[in-house]
């Protein structure tokens, strides 16, 4: 949850759907972040 807080502190949108498709937006992103810091290994 603090990674994703370090994306932005609030969600400003006032539609709920909306305030979830950012964090969608968000979670996203920091599953790319995350999947670009992991290395690739040959499977043998």
């Amino acid at each position: 949850m603090y990674c994703i807080k370090l994306l932005g502190q609030r969600l400003t949108a006032r539609d709920f759907d909306r305030q979830i498709a950012k964090f969608h937006i968000r979670v996203a992103i920091l599953n790319q972040c995350t999947a670009l810091g992991i290395p690739l290994t040959p499977i043998d």
